[in-house]
């Protein structure tokens, strides 16, 4: 269980993969019941990273030959962008669910669970980071190649209620731009930092067409628990439109990826299906894309 009791500082080191760096991260407390990391809502908390080095691992397709590319998960920003937070799938039929993870791109974890969802064909959302989609455009791409959809969550991960209006604009226009200039379209979707809202940034997120999306189920994973209570996180408290917030980014280590190759496969088994979170389109209609993910 995550100890969001008081507030507390939180050092991480990055990927022994990347030049050695050390971020940290403040988390907030906020009005969290006991076992919040597995039950989020606004006041749940998160993390972010820093801006990883390194070289880009292949060449930047052309973002306007993805345009012609209609099957793939994104798709345009909407005019018609709610205001209203989603913590659940609201219209999931049956036993569906949805996966999320955050903090990314980072060029070790978000190909291995791109690898895991492409294995067991099922589609996620991905919030990323600004700073980390301008350092690895082609995983941005991977990622709507393999079709996944993804949101803004902002450009370095501040608490955007606590930086100015003009400085919480900047740090979603500037993300959204990024992800347009590399799969041609922006985002839909839109994850505040921390999860924290007010009406100025709905204002902004819906002003670039973009809905806001929280969780319902937190894996706690940037705590690094332990692959067996990551899964049993998970286990023990999807239910029917439940949205998972997992990390590819950020301190996440390799216990995230083996809790996925864990329990999605039992997910599976058991009757679970998955799906992307539903967009809402400039009549103000929902909409929910499953695309090919091969």
């Amino acid at each position: 269980m995550c100890d969001y009791a008081q507030a507390r500082q939180y050092v991480y080191m990055t990927s022994s993969s990347r030049p050695s760096r050390t971020t940290r991260r403040i988390f907030l407390g906020g009005l969290l019941l006991t076992g919040a990391c597995a039950t989020g809502t606004a006041s749940a908390v998160g993390r972010g990273s820093g801006r990883p080095g390194g070289p880009r691992l292949h060449p930047m397709p052309d973002p306007q030959r993805y345009r012609l590319r209609p099957e793939a998960g994104m798709t345009p920003a909407r005019t018609g962008a709610s205001t209203t937070v989603s913590y659940t799938l609201d219209s999931a039929e049956g036993r569906q669910i949805a996966l999320t993870f955050d903090d990314g791109p980072d060029p070790v974890h978000t190909p291995r669970i791109l690898e895991i969802l492409r294995r067991y064909r099922v589609p996620a959302t991905f919030c990323v980071l600004g700073e980390n989609a301008a350092a690895y455009p082609e995983l941005v791409y991977a990622i709507a190649e393999g079709g996944h959809r993804i949101a803004n969550h902002s450009w370095s991960h501040p608490l955007l209620t606590k930086v100015s209006t003009r400085e919480a604009r900047r740090q979603l226009t500037r993300t959204s731009e990024v992800i347009s200039d590399t799969v041609g379209s922006g985002p839909a979707l839109s994850r505040a930092p921390y999860g924290e809202w007010n009406e100025e940034t709905l204002a902004i997120s819906a002003g670039l067409g973009m809905s806001p999306l929280g969780w319902s189920v937190d894996t706690c994973d940037w705590e690094q628990p332990g692959v067996g209570k990551i899964v049993s996180t998970v286990m023990d408290n999807v239910v029917p439109g439940s949205i998972v917030l997992s990390h590819d980014g950020g301190s996440v280590n390799a216990q995230t990826t083996d809790a996925l190759s864990t329990y999605l496969p039992e997910l599976l088994d058991t009757g679970w299906t998955f799906v992307l979170p539903p967009v809402t389109d400039a009549a103000g209609d929902s909409t929910r894309i499953r695309p090919a993910v091969t």
